[in-house]
């Protein structure tokens, strides 16, 4: 069956990425159809005082709405904020709330923007789906399974954030910029008079528009708030050196706003939630070279995995570094590097890559 008789549907943000992604599916032969999910509303929600400006705001829409109309495609808005507030939002804030860092793009990727939308598009008959994202779907050479690659552009690659996807729903899912780096999106988008070529990227996290978690959980939260006590900062000796405003607002490796007077850098290194203290230190204080994972997703069996040579990413930003992956329950993992990492954060995601190739992938859950 030749690309002409697939549907596809491409996941919509109004942005430059997706848009071309829909224009080089159409061009291909594919049957597509443009998907934009409203997941927050900003105006009720605070971060943008005048107008909605952000991921899948109503700006977003009408975006992905011309870009569609002048491809002339079908477009679909479909409304999940339930489905995000209950799955993401409250992810958010209960990782806040336990003393941990949350990654909640990671956790709306693979709960929301696949597995759920994925199973809402069946209903519109969909074969795959399709998403702007700078990544590849590759075969893995001994299990044959579907694996994600790197993309091209390596500034851009978003394999990281995709750990989490399942293999089915990988299974149904294009990747049509894959092989282009920003550069060669924009310039594209341009060439094919897209109104979103020169459309500025959005980094923040969609439903925390001006970067401030704090301010979220405090207006949308403030029980999170009520309930979170000031402790003390320790330092490496055990002496109480200053005293911290509720473990929400620190995470792991933070310097700025601690407001301690030491006379040096000091880094957050540790938070004890049982106790509600803060273990500060030196940046040197915070490595470490073994930490458990769970909440596992694997894209091969993991026998091709597990006590074998692999490379483990522990941050977006952060290079993946040799370790040694071994099985310590049927729910948790133990990860051993092989030279010690800093700042290694309960809550973030720690992806695991064969080959250059996202293999798997958990939950930080202990150091």
């Amino acid at each position: 069956m030749g690309t002409r008789n697939k549907k596809v549907a491409i996941a919509m943000s109004g942005g430059v990425d997706s848009s071309l992604a829909a224009h080089l599916l159409v061009e291909q032969g594919y049957d597509v159809i443009g998907v934009t999910i409203k997941l927050w509303g900003y105006i009720d929600t605070g971060g943008h005082p005048t107008h909605e400006s952000n991921c899948c705001s109503l700006n977003d829409i009408n975006n992905a709405k011309a870009e569609c109309a002048s491809l002339g495609i079908h477009h679909y808005t479909l409304d999940m904020s339930t489905e995000f507030k209950q799955i993401v939002i409250e992810n958010f804030v209960s990782e806040y709330k336990a003393g941990r860092t949350p990654n909640p793009c990671i956790i709306c990727n693979t709960e929301i923007k696949w597995h759920t939308l994925l199973n809402k598009l069946d209903d519109l008959d969909v074969d795959f789906l399709a998403t702007g994202h700078y990544a590849r779907k590759v075969k893995h050479a001994a299990s044959g399974n579907w694996v994600i690659g790197r993309g091209k552009d390596q500034h851009k690659d978003q394999s990281y954030v995709l750990w989490g996807i399942r293999p089915e729903d990988l299974e149904r899912t294009l990747f049509p910029l894959g092989d282009l780096s920003k550069s060669e999106v924009r310039k594209l988008a341009s060439q094919a008079d897209m109104q979103t070529a020169d459309r500025p990227e959005s980094m923040e996290i969609c439903f925390v528009p001006d970067n401030d978690y704090r301010r979220f959980l405090n207006e949308q939260y403030p029980e999170i708030i009520e309930a979170a006590p000031s402790g003390d900062f320790v330092d490496a000796r055990g002496e109480v050196i200053g005293q911290h405003q509720g473990i929400f607002n620190y995470t792991i490796g933070q310097r700025k706003g601690l407001g301690l007077a030491t006379g040096k850098r000091v880094f957050v290194n540790q938070i004890d939630v049982k106790n509600n203290v803060i273990h500060v230190g030196s940046r040197k204080d915070a490595v470490a070279t073994t930490f458990t994972v769970n909440s596992c997703n694997w894209l091969i069996p993991d026998s091709f995995i597990l006590d074998q040579p692999v490379e483990v990413q522990i941050r977006y930003n952060h290079k993946a570094k040799p370790a040694v992956i071994s099985r310590i329950s049927d729910t948790e993992l133990s990860v051993r590097f092989e030279t010690p990492e800093n700042a290694i954060t309960p809550g973030q995601s720690a992806v695991f890559f064969q080959n250059g190739h996202v293999v798997g992938g958990g939950i930080i859950n202990s150091v």
